[in-house]
C-alpha cells in the first residue's frame, strides 16, 4: 500500500513554533508529528510513502533520509510555489500504481483503523472515500443512509460529520485535479459530487484523533500524550532536588531545572536550562538556551 503525508504548509496557524523549523518536525511527546505518522501508517501496511514539502523542506528531507530508519522507503516531491493539498497530490502522480492510495494531512495524530477504512474503500469500489468522524464545530459533510457523500458546506451544520483529514482515493481522481497550479482537493470532491460520481464516507468511533496545528491543540496533543503520567522526561535531563514540576510537563533531551525553578503544564523542546527561581507556566520554550526570566503563556 501507498500513502502521502501532505506537509507543504508554512505552518502558519503553529507559529511562532514554526519559524524555524517545519510543522511535520515539530516535536509531540518528544517525537515529530511525522515520525508518528509513519509509524501509524506503516503498522496498516503502508510499505512506500511520497512527502510533499515546501516549508524549511531541506530539513523534512534530511530527517526522513530516503525512510532509512523507518523501515519503509521515502519520497519528496518539493514544491517551490505551494499547490494546495490537490495541486500537491497531482503533481505526484508519478508515483501512484493502480492500486488505491491514503493521503494524510500532516497535522493530525490518530490511532483510526486505516485497514478497515482501506477494506471498506476496496470493498465498495468508490473513486474516494473520505475518513468522516462526529467532531463540532467541523461537521460540514452530509451522507446519506448509504454512506454516499452528497454535499460538502464550509458552513458547519446539525445532522453532518467531520472529515478526518484520511482520504482514500483511487487514481483516475487526478484527471479532476488541474496540473501545476494551486487547487483545494475538496473543490475537487464537490464537483465530483456535482458530476454524480461516488464519494464514500467510512464513519468512526470510537478512536483517538487530534489536529495538532494550532497551538493551543499542539498543547493539549502534548499532554494527551502522556496518558496520565505527569511528566514526560528525554535524555540527559538534571531536575534539581529542589526544583519543582507540577501539574503536567514535557521536557525534551538536555533539559535543565535549576534549583527553586518551577515548570508547570508546559513544553520545552530541548537543550534548554531554567535558571535558579524562574518560573516556566503555560508555555511552549522551543528556542534553546537560558531561560533566565519568568515565562507564563508564552509561545517560542
Amino acid at each position: 500500500m501507498k500513502a502521502m503525508i501532505l506537509a507543504a504548509g508554512l505552518g502558519t496557524r503553529l507559529a511562532p513554533l514554526t519559524r524555524n523549523r517545519p510543522k511535520p518536525l515539530v516535536p509531540v511527546g518528544n517525537r515529530p508529528i511525522i515520525d508518528r505518522t509513519i509509524h501509524w501508517l506503516t503498522a496498516h501496511g503502508v510499505d512506500e510513502i511520497v512527502v510533499n514539502t515546501h516549508h524549511h523542506q531541506n530539513q523534512i528531507r534530511d530527517y526522513l533520509d530516503g525512510g532509512r530508519h523507518f523501515g519503509v522507503r521515502i519520497h519528496i516531491s518539493e514544491e517551490p510555489e505551494i499547490l494546495g493539498t490537490g495541486g500537491g497530490i497531482r503533481k505526484t502522480r508519478w508515483f501512484w500504481d493502480d492500486e488505491p492510495f491514503v493521503v494524510v494531512n500532516g497535522d493530525i495524530l490518530t490511532d483510526i483503523d486505516l485497514s478497515l477504512a482501506y477494506q471498506t474503500h476496496q470493498e465498495r469500489g468508490d473513486l474516494v472515500t473520505l475518513v468522516l468522524h462526529d467532531f463540532a464545530p467541523f461537521n460540514q459533510i452530509k451522507l446519506s443512509r448509504q454512506k454516499d457523500i452528497l454535499d460538502i458546506n464550509p458552513v458547519p451544520a446539525a445532522g453532518r460529520l467531520a472529515f478526518t483529514g484520511i482520504h482514500i482515493m483511487n487514481l483516475p481522481v487526478l484527471d479532476h485535479i488541474p496540473a501545476g497550479r494551486f487547487f483545494c482537493i475538496l473543490e475537487c470532491y464537490r464537483s465530483l459530487i456535482g458530476l454524480g460520481r461516488p464519494l464514500r464516507g467510512h464513519v468512526v468511533k470510537n478512536h483517538y484523533w487530534r489536529d495538532a496545528g494550532t497551538i493551543e491543540s499542539y498543547i493539549e496533543a502534548n499532554r494527551e500524550t502522556l496518558n496520565g503520567a505527569p511528566f514526560l522526561m528525554g535524555r540527559r535531563c538534571r531536575i534539581h532536588d529542589r526544583a519543582r514540576l507540577t501539574d503536567w510537563a514535557v521536557l525534551g533531551n538536555s533539559i535543565s531545572v535549576e534549583k527553586g525553578a518551577e515548570i508547570t503544564r508546559s513544553i520545552l523542546w530541548g537543550n534548554v536550562t531554567v535558571k535558579e527561581g524562574v518560573r516556566v507556566i503555560d508555555s511552549v520554550i522551543a528556542t534553546a538556551g537560558e531561560v533566565t526570566k519568568d515565562r507564563v503563556g508564552v509561545i517560542g
